[in-house]
């Protein structure tokens, strides 16, 4: 699986690639049928301190692609929700999927 990083208003951070890796990689040895991710992370002013650093995750997968997006306090808590909502949106293909 390919990961592809791209910034909009944030220095780039070896750390946060990392940990966004991690968790990627984490969901694609659940569904190996992952081809490649897009993560793009901004940051937004906003009037409420709960939001504002914004995660936007698109999965390449057979079929249509897949995207999910979390704004939160922080890039790891965005990280964190935009990779559960994938998931369940994964589990749900898969389901579909599924032959009976």
């Amino acid at each position: 699986m390919d990961i592809i990083f791209e910034y909009d208003g944030v220095t780039a951070s070896n750390r946060l690639e990392g940990y966004a890796e991690e968790k990627l990689n984490k969901l694609h040895a659940k569904f190996d049928d992952i081809i490649r991710a897009d993560v793009f992370l901004k940051q937004e002013n906003t009037s409420s301190d709960e939001t504002g650093m914004i995660c936007n995750i698109r999965l390449s997968v057979p079929g249509p692609r897949i995207f999910a997006e979390a704004s939160n306090q922080n890039f790891e808590e965005s990280v964190n929700e935009s990779v559960s909502e994938l998931e369940r949106q994964l589990k749900k293909r898969k389901d579909k999927m599924k032959t009976y």
